[in-house]
């Protein structure tokens, strides 16, 4: 059984656990907040206490795992903070993925963070497929409409996951 993490496990990320879950994937949540844990336990994840501001504590997250989703399309806080989430920190996280068994990364780039900064994101995670010859892909749901955001990433995660080809699969 192939094994999930989301970076970003709040409301939205809880319901795609719940989500791929059903589908028949271990999922691992993260969250800043460990009060926030039971809740990502309740959603069917294993709960994982890091911050993506301070990648070292997610490196440990990506034992056993499969597949990741960055799900910090509407990340909030300190402008400056939140754009590296989609620049520096994205790209020092998607280079501790090169020896690990992660086989996929998907690049939430909806949500209501600036546009420059997920367009560096989107940029950051295709150059990293090409680089590190990893599979990615890059949805651009609106999270307003749940439905079709959950839809698009379950749609993200089972086509890297089951895709047999080996070409570096990017979308968009």
């Amino acid at each position: 059984m192939a094994r999930v993490l989301l970076v970003g496990c709040g409301c939205r990320g809880r319901q795609l656990a719940g989500a791929l879950r059903d589908d028949g994937y271990a999922v691992r949540g993260t969250t800043r907040r460990p009060d926030a844990a039971p809740g990502i336990e309740a959603a069917g994840a294993e709960p994982w206490v890091g911050d993506p501001d301070r990648v070292a504590t997610l490196t440990g997250a990506l034992e056993g795992v499969s597949l990741v989703c960055w799900l910090l399309g509407s990340a909030r806080g300190e402008p400056a903070a939140v754009a590296a989430l989609h620049d520096e920190r994205l790209r020092f996280f998607l280079g501790e993925l090169v020896d690990t068994g992660v086989r996929g990364f998907v690049y939430e780039a909806g949500g209501g963070v600036e546009v420059g900064a997920v367009a560096r994101g989107a940029e950051a995670v295709r150059d990293a497929g090409a680089e590190f010859r990893l599979p990615v892909a890059i949805v651009d749901a609106d999270p307003a409409d749940p439905d079709r955001w959950t839809g698009e990433m379950k749609s993200a995660v089972a086509g890297l996951l089951d895709s047999k080809s080996g070409e570096i699969g990017v979308n968009r």
